[in-house]
């Protein structure tokens, strides 16, 4: 979001920069091959780590004009351009960011406390985005959530862990503290927020082992249960991300 912001002169360098500090006090860029380092001018994956502020000025320079969330699992692929390298890390990290003008894939990786190393991968074959509407996405979600707490609550998922509403108060928080472009749609922010609400759900539940499912059956049911929730939180987090850069890329286009 920062960086469509940037791109489409919404928002600052500086702004963009601070506003990632929320997530690690240090991050850093390699490229994943020599073709990308020398056509970007950012340092190879053996070379000493460059500054986010280089990547920032290689998108530019390199034509970018948006960039899109993609958030992967294993099977949903879609958007990585058909790259297996790409594809491969995004699912370990379990998010990208595409800029298919510039025909990159970023991946951000936790590679030490306090420290991100964003890779910048090759994307020879841009995928076109598939635009899902922000209603049908919060409408996919509510669905989702309508289906799942039948099946969650028979499996009493969570009720016999201790403190778990505060767990979850606490890791909706942790989202919270995002900073966003100004101009950020309310609407989109009204749906991210519903999305971090279930993800932490979602979390504390695959974590809470063996969460009320007390046979493999009974596991099973809540894998199943729990799957086209994840789904849902994961379109809807696209959808609102992609509607916020569609809005302000019109805002911009007028200015």
């Amino acid at each position: 979001m920062w960086g469509s912001a940037w791109l489409h002169g919404a928002a600052a360098p500086d702004d963009a920069l601070d506003a990632l500090a929320v997530w690690a006090e240090m991050h850093e860029v390699v490229a994943d091959d020599e073709g990308t380092a020398t056509a970007l001018e950012l340092p190879a994956r053996d070379e000493r780590a460059g500054q986010l502020a280089a990547l920032l000025a290689a998108l530019r320079k390199a034509g970018a004009t948006t960039a899109h969330l993609v958030i992967p699992v294993p099977g949903d692929v879609r958007r990585l351009g058909g790259s297996t390298r790409l594809a491969s890390a995004a699912v370990q990290a379990g998010q990208a960011v595409v800029v298919p003008d510039a025909g990159v894939g970023i991946v951000p990786e936790n590679v030490a406390d306090g420290v991100i190393r964003w890779t910048v991968f090759d994307l020879p074959t841009p995928t076109p985005a598939e635009h899902t509407p922000l209603g049908e996405a919060d409408h996919n979600l509510s669905t989702a959530m309508r289906e799942a707490a039948g099946t969650l609550a028979s499996l009493d998922l969570t009720s016999n862990r201790p403190g778990v509403r505060h767990e979850i108060k606490e890791r909706v928080a942790v989202s919270a503290r995002a900073r966003w472009p100004i101009g950020m749609p309310q609407k989109t922010l009204r749906v991210l927020q519903r999305a971090a609400e279930v993800s932490a759900i979602l979390e504390v539940a695959a974590e809470d082992d063996p969460g009320g499912a007390l046979s493999s059956s009974a596991a099973l049911r809540r894998s199943e249960a729990l799957r086209p929730l994840a789904n849902a939180v994961r379109l809807a987090r696209c959808a609102a991300i992609d509607e916020a850069v569609r809005v302000l890329s019109d805002h911009a286009g007028r200015h």
